[in-house]
């Protein structure tokens, strides 16, 4: 049996003609599906998964809204890019969410 893949959690602001949203993205810890770019490109997956996600439309009409989970279709993603953090401290944050 194989080993179970090394991962990490990158934060990341993505934005659609309508929302801009950031949230936490589970990545490979090396290798291939590494970056952000490898998940965007990924033709068999059609939604990028988020988690502690945070939506804000971008017209302002409402306020912004928190959620555990989301899924963002690929094709309405206008852009994203990866939030600088301090890795250890994402991790740690990541792990009390699951705690």
């Amino acid at each position: 049996m194989a080993p179970p893949m090394q991962l990490r959690h990158e934060r990341v602001e993505l934005e659609t003609t309508r929302h801009r949203i950031v949230g936490t993205l589970t990545l490979a810890r090396e290798g291939y599906r590494s970056r952000i770019s490898d998940m965007l490109n990924a033709t068999e997956r059609d939604f990028v998964s988020l988690t502690d996600a945070e939506i804000t439309p971008l017209d302002g009409t409402a306020e912004t809204r928190h959620h555990a989970f989301v899924a963002i279709h690929r094709s309405h993603i206008v852009y994203a890019v990866p939030l600088e953090r301090d890795a250890a401290a994402l991790e740690a944050d990541h792990a009390s969410r699951l705690a």
